[in-house]
């Protein structure tokens, strides 16, 4: 069972919020195992995540409108993961994923050997008092960062 939830930020009285799955990694072999590299992946359970944003964003060098977006990661064994922004928001998995209908992709920061994450999990860090912060995606021991400024 892998739990739904939310996690969001409000910057300058604008909301950010990703909903997602939160499987749980259960000693599975995830990122280039379960979840193949080279592969897009919906980056949780069940439904694709959704992304929505009150406010004009820009992801890594993507411009983002204001609206309601599907996330999607591609992960690669050596080079930039990428994050992917699709305007279909409402998508099963990544089963009828369509990159014709990708608003853009951007470049993820990837580590490895942090302290294990057992249960996927997203965040938003360090908007503070401005505009600017990270969302962050952390699972086994792998995290994902990609800068993030409300416009």
């Amino acid at each position: 069972v892998s739990p739904h939830e939310q996690v969001s930020a409000t910057v300058d009285g604008k909301k950010i919020t990703i909903e997602y799955g939160r499987p749980y990694a259960k000693g599975r072999k995830l990122i280039g195992g379960i979840e193949p590299w080279g592969k897009v992946w919906r980056a949780g359970a069940d439904e694709a995540n959704k992304l929505t944003a009150e406010a004009d964003l820009n992801i890594g060098g993507l411009k983002v409108p204001k609206g309601t977006y599907s996330l999607f990661v591609l992960p690669v064994e050596s080079g930039a993961w990428k994050l992917i922004v699709n305007k279909v928001p409402d998508q099963w998995g990544a089963f009828k994923y369509d990159q014709a209908m990708d608003l853009g992709r951007t470049d993820l920061q990837v580590k490895t050997g942090a302290p294990p994450t057992e249960q996927l999990t997203f965040s938003f860090e360090g908007f503070g008092a401005g505009k600017k912060g990270t969302l962050k995606l952390a699972w086994e021991t792998w995290q994902a960062t990609v800068p993030v400024t409300v416009q």
